[in-house]
């Protein structure tokens, strides 16, 4: 029986594996290396995080961004936006050095089985495993809106759901949402030489500012810090101190999750933006419909104004919902008692990120109403892999009625930028 089994090789997935192979479990890690990153994001996008924000992580603090880009002759600088294909490649450098093996399977089940876990594969493998990590990342939580439930896929789509934006060249396509993605996606779409137009529920546009210096006078780095997700307090807050929010009131931790760090646009892509896509703000998508020639949508506007808008595809850039009823992988009798934050549909989970069902953990986005919004981004991925792997140990010590079990060679919880 394994120690410990890893479902998904994204960001958190390779980090968890590090940690806890560096530490000595007997490990299997299950996934496609970085597979949203390579398949479910389009060509031409750029990282908004700052390029040394974007670490994986493993124990001795090795193999980073900056490690990769001199061992290939590539250039990741402060203020610069990192190529997703440069990011993607990391990804796969990273745990062909960091992680002992990923095997390039499908989970289809994870159910109880005595006090461990049997996880199945679309091999038809059985796996026995004392503990399981589920970093399954964000592709089980598409969120997709209510009235294009019904419409075809060559009428309605995700932005996760492309990868090469030319098959629109030509069209009117019509882009849903306000964050930085419905932003970017309709942006390269216009470079790509279709019509798009935005239509957001929001009444204005927000733009991060370009980041401060690295560099800076005291009093001025004390008033705004960096932050692996941005400069001010706050974020700092979210980033540095994610142990902290857990001990927040659920409703408070809940709270948090969806609004910190709300919908808001890259300052490096503005300029690309503005004169090529026109904007409709304000509007909701209350209902759509097929036509002949593509779709149309009947929006309402905030002051209550109604009225209709013909396009030939939506893309829907609306982000993901963290549920645990969208992940068909778990077991129902696991999947329907976990005890969940708040009102929300995210597990409630340890300070080791161990779910109310002993043994199973849980990475990524399905954790940021118990440890905050850093959990939505790559930065989250050091605390939670050296945090998770104490968790994991205390489980095995328990299952294992020893009183000594391994530990990483340090604590890789990240410091402060």
């Amino acid at each position: 029986m394994y120690d410990l089994v890893v479902v998904g090789a994204g960001p958190y997935g390779l980090s968890i594996a590090a940690h806890a192979a560096a530490a000595g479990l007997r490990l299997r890690v299950l996934g496609r290396p970085m597979a949203s990153w390579r398949a479910h994001m389009p060509d031409g996008m750029l990282l908004k995080s700052e390029p040394w924000s974007t670490d994986l992580s493993d124990p001795a603090g090795g193999h980073t961004l900056a490690d990769y880009c001199a061992a290939h002759d590539l250039t990741a600088e402060h203020g610069v936006p990192l190529p997703l294909d440069t990011f993607a490649a990391y990804g796969r450098w990273f745990g062909e050095r960091a992680v002992p093996q990923v095997e390039e399977v499908t989970v289809t089940s994870v159910r109880p089985d005595g006090d461990g876990f049997h996880v199945e594969t679309d091999t038809g493998e059985q796996i026995p495993a004392r503990t399981v990590a589920l970093a399954v990342g964000v592709m089980p939580f598409v969120n997709r809106p209510w009235p294009l439930l019904e419409l075809p896929p060559e009428l309605a789509s995700h932005s996760s759901d492309h990868r090469d934006l030319r098959r629109f060249a030509g069209q009117d396509v019509t882009v849903l949402g306000s964050g930085q993605s419905a932003l970017e996606t309709a942006t390269l779409l216009a470079e790509q030489g279709a019509r798009p137009r935005l239509v957001a529920r929001a009444d204005h546009l927000r733009w991060n500012a370009p980041p401060q210096p690295l560099a800076r006078g005291r009093l001025r780095a004390l008033r705004d810090p960096h932050s692996g997700l941005g400069t001010g307090w706050p974020n700092w807050l979210w980033s540095q101190m994610p142990g902290a929010v857990r001990r927040l009131p659920p409703g408070t931790r809940v709270h948090i999750a969806e609004n910190a760090l709300g919908p808001a646009g890259a300052w490096w892509l503005r300029e690309r933006f503005e004169p090529a896509v026109p904007v409709l703000l304000g509007h909701r998508v209350r209902a759509a419909a097929p036509q002949d020639d593509g779709v149309r949508l009947h929006l309402t506007h905030t002051d209550g104004r109604t009225e209709t808008l013909d396009t030939q595809h939506v893309v829907a850039a609306t982000g993901f919902t963290p549920d645990l009823g969208r992940l068909r992988l778990l077991a129902p009798q696991v999947r329907t008692t976990l005890r969940t934050v708040g009102g929300s549909r995210a597990p409630e989970l340890s300070s080791g990120f161990e779910s109310s069902w002993p043994g199973l953990f849980f990475a990524g986005l399905l954790t940021a109403p118990s440890f905050g919004p850093s959990m939505r981004f790559v930065y989250g991925a050091a605390f939670t892999a050296a945090r998770m792997l104490r968790g994991v140990q205390r489980r095995l010590g328990d299952r294992r009625g020893a009183t000594t079990i391994p530990r990483p060679a340090r604590d890789s919880t990240p410091a402060a930028h």
